[in-house]
């Protein structure tokens, strides 16, 4: 007979988590806030996506921008230089945001006060795609020069978005990018994803995400 003993543990690592990331929606949902969770790989063009979706939407909305990352706050700066009220939330060496984290930093930001609040999470594909951080919505921000089979290789990232936007498609001459292949590998995924194709540098496509994030806000509660 085996000597081995079992131990039955029946609470997840991530049941805190979890628990924290809902009471984070609940009490966004009674704000009105709307928290988008903002995840890609570095270089991909968070912030640059991110900042011409706030030019186009912050003078309907009241927006402010959490940005995460391990250390320094260059793109705080970048927001403040917006006019965009930020806070720069360094994780202390965590290669992700998780929702105690974000419950803190919304805490500080007093995010009532906001109709949308932003969360660019640490740039990788694997650990922010791993902790829920309360958002109303995750968005992955895919670029054409990492190529079209990300989701092959990131399926987790791409099954927990909602929204996945295409960035950087003005580059399309200068790399090889399967539009419908890569739609496919991430509808293969989460078949409710939307999928968005566009270009932070010259503004194309750009009205089909932000006529999206408009009608949420508008559906909120």
């Amino acid at each position: 007979m085996s000597k081995v003993r079992v131990i039955d543990v029946h609470t997840g690592i991530f049941d805190e988590n979890n628990r924290i990331a809902d009471e984070i929606r609940r009490q966004n949902q009674a704000d009105q806030t709307f928290l988008v969770n903002i995840m890609a790989s570095p270089g991909a063009g968070k912030t640059s996506v991110l900042l011409r979706t706030i030019r186009e939407l912050k003078k309907q909305y009241r927006i402010g921008v959490m940005e995460a990352d391990i250390d320094y706050a260059i793109d705080a700066e970048k927001m403040e230089c917006e006019g965009i009220p930020s806070i720069q939330v360094h994780t202390g060496g965590e290669c992700a945001m998780d929702a105690a984290m974000t419950k803190q930093a919304l805490f500080e930001f007093s995010s009532k006060d906001f109709d949308l609040i932003f969360l660019e999470n640490v740039g990788n594909l694997v650990c922010p795609a791993e902790n829920d951080t309360g958002a109303s919505v995750n968005v992955e921000i895919l670029s054409v020069p990492e190529g079209d089979d990300k989701p092959l290789k990131y399926p987790l990232m791409f099954q927990v978005c909602q929204v996945v936007l295409i960035n950087k498609i003005d580059t399309k001459k200068f790399f090889a990018f399967d539009d419908e292949a890569v739609t496919a590998r991430i509808h293969a995924l989460n078949p409710d994803a939307k999928v968005f194709f566009l270009s932070a540098k010259t503004g194309e496509g750009f009205d089909q995400w932000t006529d999206w994030l408009k009608a949420q806000l508008e559906s909120r509660g």
